[in-house]
């Protein structure tokens, strides 16, 4: 089974960063950034991104290197961010909001790292780093000796413009790596499907080192809109929502657990800077439908809620669905939709081979947007990127490790991970099966399912409950959950929990509640 995107032509150099020097000569007076009442221009961008660009070259730091980024959101951020693509280079962000240690694994995980750059307030992070350290502030008086023109670097559409750590299912640290074609076509893509345009003005909610923030940070500079940032490491949907309320943003870029706390917020509060967004653009996570029902349901709602799905390896984002035609009783789970430009999904078997329409497969993703691979990788992740034939013609295809099916409809469904299942009492199970069956019980606002396993080794659930009113009852929730559920698939454990945790990422933090469980927290 094969879903196929439209076929669009892309420029002979589809570069990312030429968008934006397009937008920065047409309108170099526009904002181009809005940062803790701070605003940096088009222009201005340009040419502080030219200057760094320079700097970059003239050490010799060009097209094939890689420059670490670990900055707080700033127009520095996006200062080194552009100056290192402008440079033939690419750029793998430290996300700042990672423990110290952390970051000092994730460096040594990259290989041949140019330099990293880093603030007065990120440079203690780093420590002892094998790499250059460069410092913005330190580098203000060099670089303002600079040319602000943009360097001559040809970069071609082949060429990697980023690099991100994705830990998959191994839970080690992978740096996968980007081209800018399938940069480009993903975001010429959003501006073409869903006419994002000098208007559409974007705040960016998720963490600098998640696969989604970087489409989040550049798509607005792609389209000539003003790029919106919060001053902070954590998400702080109090802030966030503020901002949203205060400015003219228009799309919001971030994970299904993000949206919910930011929809928790409005309707705590009676406010409408969500539903009069244009887009929220989100995935990530298996959807929990019943957290935003009620909000999308309400009078005068005009944000349009896309429902995305793609993975790091493959540029991010790989199909998409209007939760507009989401019918509960039609769907059992949310369409995550139709793919990208440029873009197939393929339903293979074990063996590779097509499944028949409607039947559960792996989900693989071939196009423009498939990755370079992991960089520094030599094990059996990199099999994940493969060769299949289609209609005797090779095409090279990543297989994602996610099972689903493609409907009546001709949208493609996600079922969950295939190396999520596991045997509980001689039964496969997708925790995320129980967690949907949880999330449609009365008085259930919330809840994850995780594996756990007993002293003597055997797998069993965990269920974490938030309650929409008091705590809800053991006994109550496992009968009925028996009512749909078989008695394999219904947890051994069930524990009332004010929130669900979520990671830097914005992600749902199994690891976290069932760390406090084993303490008695």
């Amino acid at each position: 089974m094969i879903l196929q995107g439209k076929r669009v032509a892309l420029p002979s150099a589809p570069v990312v960063h030429r968008q934006f020097e397009a937008h920065a000569r047409a309108t170099p007076d526009a904002v181009a950034v809005s940062c803790a009442g701070r605003q940096v221009t088009y222009g201005e961008l340009d040419a502080r991104a030219n200057r760094f660009a320079h700097f970059l070259a003239a050490r010799g730091t060009g097209r094939g290197a890689k420059v670490g980024v670990c900055l707080d959101y700033s127009a520095d951020l996006l200062v080194a961010i552009l100056g290192t693509l402008k440079a033939g280079a690419a750029y793998v962000p430290f996300d700042p909001a990672y423990p110290p240690a952390r970051l000092r694994l994730l460096l040594d995980q990259v290989p041949d790292l140019a330099l990293i750059v880093v603030s007065p307030a990120t440079v203690g992070l780093i420590g002892q780093a094998p790499v250059e350290v460069a410092g913005f502030e330190e580098l203000s008086d060099r670089l303002a000796a600079l040319p602000d023109t943009a360097p001559a670097v040809e970069v071609a559409g082949d060429d990697l413009c980023y690099a991100v750590f994705t830990s998959g299912s191994t839970g080690t640290p992978k740096l996968t790596a980007v081209r800018h074609e399938g940069w480009f076509n993903l975001m010429n893509w959003l501006r073409l499907e869903y006419g994002l345009h000098r208007g559409s003005h974007n705040l960016v909610v998720s963490a600098f080192g998640f696969d989604l923030s970087q489409r989040a940070l550049m798509t607005p500079l792609f389209c000539g809109a003003t790029q919106y940032l919060m001053a902070s490491r954590n998400f702080d949907p109090m802030l966030a929502y503020r901002t949203l309320n205060e400015h003219d943003i228009r799309t919001v870029h971030c994970a299904s657990s993000t949206l919910y706390l930011l929809v928790d917020w409005e309707t705590a509060r009676g406010g409408d800077a969500l539903t009069r967004l244009d887009y929220v653009l989100f995935g990530g996570e298996p959807l929990k439908t019943e957290r935003l029902a009620d909000w999308a349901r309400r009078e005068g709602n005009t944000c349009t809620l896309l429902h995305q799905y793609g993975v790091a390896e493959c540029t991010d984002v790989a199909t998409s669905y209007d939760l507009a035609g989401y019918r509960p009783g039609a769907h059992e789970v949310a369409p995550v939709g139709r793919p990208a430009h440029n873009t197939d999904i393929h339903l293979l078997d074990e063996e590779l081979r097509g499944v028949a329409a409607g039947e559960q497969g792996e989900i693989c993703i071939s196009g423009t947007g498939v990755g370079a691979g992991y960089l520094g990788g030599s094990g059996p992740e990199n099999a994940k990127f493969t060769t299949i034939e289609v209609d005797g013609v090779p095409r090279r295809v990543y297989r994602t490790g996610d099972r689903g099916y493609v409907d009546a409809d001709g949208e493609l469904v996600v079922l969950g991970r295939i190396d999520a299942q596991v045997k509980v009492r001689g039964m496969r199970i997708d925790p995320s099966d129980v967690e949907r069956a949880l999330g449609r019980l009365a008085g259930v606002r919330e809840a994850a399912v995780a594996v756990v396993h007993t002293r003597s080794g055997e797998a069993e659930l965990s269920a974490f409950v938030v309650p929409a009113g008091g705590d809800l009852a053991e006994d109550d929730l496992r009968a009925r959950l028996l009512e749909s559920l078989p008695r394999n698939m219904v947890p051994a454990r069930f524990t009332n929990v004010p929130r669900i945790p979520l990671s830097p990422h914005g992600k749902v933090d199994r690891a976290a509640l069932v760390d406090a469980q084993a303490r008695g927290l």
